[in-house]
């Protein structure tokens, strides 16, 4: 089986890298939390010191790391993946970063006879775990059709949806929808509960008809439960909504809903919930309405 490069070892990465050892890939893998790295050695793959030590090794590279300063550093600066790429090989970013920077690293590595595909995903940690992410990549089709089996051990879905940028154009859409959603989804439980209605009667009554939705179902249950526990941090998809703000600016796409949401989660994060669920919105809510939605649903219903 093909040997395989991943750098980034964190919340997402770190289960996908895992799912990628049980589809019986080789991997070799670079992290800065050596803790991180020994749960992979433990689990079958190799370390190495350097992103440049681990492009030197393998055809393939995988990326997965928080924002557009991290990939750039780790593939174009000092000890980077273009010190060690191999003409011929394929960088795979698959963190969720600015187009304009994937085009500006896509550049780059062309230039050293390798390619690239920007990969972003949505679904989270758990889909990350259980290998159902969906997958947005960008690129050439040639590039895409040699990696999809790869992507695949991944991703429920796999689609492409143009050349290098689009799939972070796709995922930025993707965040502006899911975050606009759970927006939609607090105020709604938040009002339902300020005037005396259980809003987990209303969540039932309302999840099967035109309101319903995958966010909807994977959100809901979480605050009413007050799970505020990360499978996607606020800090990240307010990463992500900077990120599509700068892109409609660039191309003049107005975004004012999602300016609004922004707003809310960096309220939020100034609060000191940068590190919570995007889930946590709705405590925005309760806090202008002085209502919390767990303390209002009726017991024996």
């Amino acid at each position: 089986m093909q040997k395989i490069g991943f750098i980034g070892l964190g919340i997402m990465g770190k289960p996908m890298s895992k799912n990628l050892l049980k589809a019986g890939y080789t991997l070799v893998v670079h992290d800065i939390n050596r803790d991180a790295v020994g749960e992979l050695v433990a689990a079958g793959a190799v370390s190495a010191s350097t992103p440049r030590e681990v492009a030197a090794q393998v055809p393939i590279l995988i990326t997965m790391l928080p924002n557009s300063p991290e990939v750039r550093d780790v593939v174009l600066g000092s000890g980077g993946v273009i010190e060690g790429i191999l003409p011929g090989s394929l960088v795979i970013d698959m963190s969720s970063i600015d187009p304009l920077v994937s085009r500006e690293i896509a550049a780059k590595l062309a230039e050293h006879g390798a390619g690239m595909l920007d990969a972003p995903v949505s679904g989270g940690e758990p889909k990350a775990i259980d290998g159902t992410l969906s997958i947005m990549v960008g690129g050439g089709q040639w590039d895409f059709e040699a990696s999809q089996e790869l992507l695949k051990a991944m991703g429920a879905s796999v689609v492409r949806v143009g050349e290098i940028g689009a799939g972070n154009i796709a995922k930025l859409a993707n965040q502006i929808i899911v975050a606009l959603n759970i927006a939609a989804m607090s105020e709604a439980l938040v009002f339902a509960a300020k005037a005396g209605v259980d809003p987990s009667l209303v969540y039932q009554a309302i999840r099967g008809g035109l309101a319903g939705s995958a966010v909807l179902d994977a959100k809901a249950p979480l605050v009413f439960a007050r799970r505020f526990n990360p499978g996607f941090r606020l800090r990240l998809h307010i990463k992500d909504l900077t990120n599509a703000l700068t892109a409609g600016h660039q191309v003049g796409a107005p975004l004012p809903l999602t300016e609004s949401v922004l707003q809310t989660m960096q309220a939020l994060a100034a609060d000191g919930l940068g590190e919570a669920d995007h889930g946590a919105i709705i405590r925005f809510y309760e806090r202008l309405a002085r209502t919390e939605i767990g303390s209002i649903i009726i017991s024996g219903n």
